[in-house]
């Protein structure tokens, strides 16, 4: 099993192949979800090395959390985890409302909690940015139950630059999640230098666009989900994109791996990024992307992986 790595200045490690736990009771975003599939997926990651599970009040919503408790709990191993959720959300008139208000994620951590039937949570994120409250003032309600030990760690996830700078006016900022990968790179140049500088980890969701560099789709593949609406999926960049993806096939096969292993293990030759926490709606594939960490790659990889996707 890998080494851990430390998420930021946080105290918090973790294996850098941690868990995008979004199918796991997230209903509201993908159809005829299984949850028994969904708590065995978790149960498997747990009992795999993999001690970073990353849901969210969204997801579901709420229900998410209660499943990734139930396994937890029956584990024996919380003090051997960490998880991460997020909070920002409320739903008035079936509209979803963003708040960053203090006393508002003050509640929703208490909520969390009780969900997620623990008394700390490891990482908690602001999961979107609200137009109203200043950002080192929602930032500075974490940090007070950071203090009250209530959470370990500080995130914000699709805080734009100028927010994330705000949020971390006092330095209380351990991790940022957004949007990365081989299709979507602007963070290279918006995000990393000043997380980097910080000691801020960056944790890439959509790490493998929602399957799309994983190699296994093809220009017949059809999507019924919320794979329609990504940008990487349009007609007219599709079959661009999957012609970038196969030129990765060459780098896999050399190594015995699948193109998603070749593509995790890029990520975390980034040295603004510690981990990837890709996603999973089976245990078979949790398991899989584990594989990642075998990967090595060596210079000229890295560069021609790079060139590929550059353009």
């Amino acid at each position: 099993m890998s080494n851990k790595v430390q998420l930021g200045k946080s105290e918090l490690y973790v294996n850098p192949i941690g868990l995008g736990a979004n199918a796991v009771g997230g209903h509201n975003l993908y159809p005829n979800l299984d949850e028994e599939v969904g708590k065995d997926l978790v149960r498997t990651a747990i009992n795999n090395g993999i001690n970073f599970i990353d849901t969210a009040f969204s997801y579901g919503p709420e229900r998410s959390e209660e499943l990734i408790a139930e396994v937890v709990k029956e584990s024996g191993k919380r003090n051997e985890l960490v998880i991460a959720t997020k909070v920002a959300q409320k739903f008035i008139d079936g509209k979803t409302i963003f708040d960053n208000s203090p006393s508002f994620l003050r509640n929703e951590v208490e909520k969390s909690l009780k969900r997620l039937q623990t008394d700390y949570i490891d990482l908690l994120y602001i999961h979107y940015p609200d137009e109203e409250t200043p950002k080192d003032e929602a930032v500075g309600a974490l940090k007070q139950l950071k203090d009250e030990g209530k959470i370990r760690a500080i995130g914000v996830s699709n805080f734009s630059p100028e927010q994330l700078k705000e949020a971390n006016k006092d330095g209380y900022v351990d991790v940022v999640q957004g949007e990365y990968n081989l299709f979507s790179r602007s963070a290279e140049i918006n995000y990393f230098p000043y997380t980097t500088e910080k000691q801020i980890a960056f944790i890439p969701y959509f790490p493998l666009a929602s399957g799309l560099l994983t190699g296994k789709y093809t220009k017949e593949s059809t999507f019924n989900d919320l794979r329609n609406k990504l940008s990487y999926f349009q007609e007219d960049v599709y079959t661009q994109n999957l012609e970038k993806v196969e030129k990765l096939r060459s780098i896999a096969n050399n190594k015995g791996v699948e193109v998603s292993h070749i593509v995790l293990a890029w990520y975390l030759t980034q040295e603004a990024i510690t981990a990837v926490i890709p996603g999973a709606k089976n245990s078979d594939q949790v398991l899989n992307n584990l594989k990642t960490l075998d990967v090595r790659l060596n210079n000229d990889e890295i560069k021609t992986i790079d060139q590929i996707f550059k353009a």
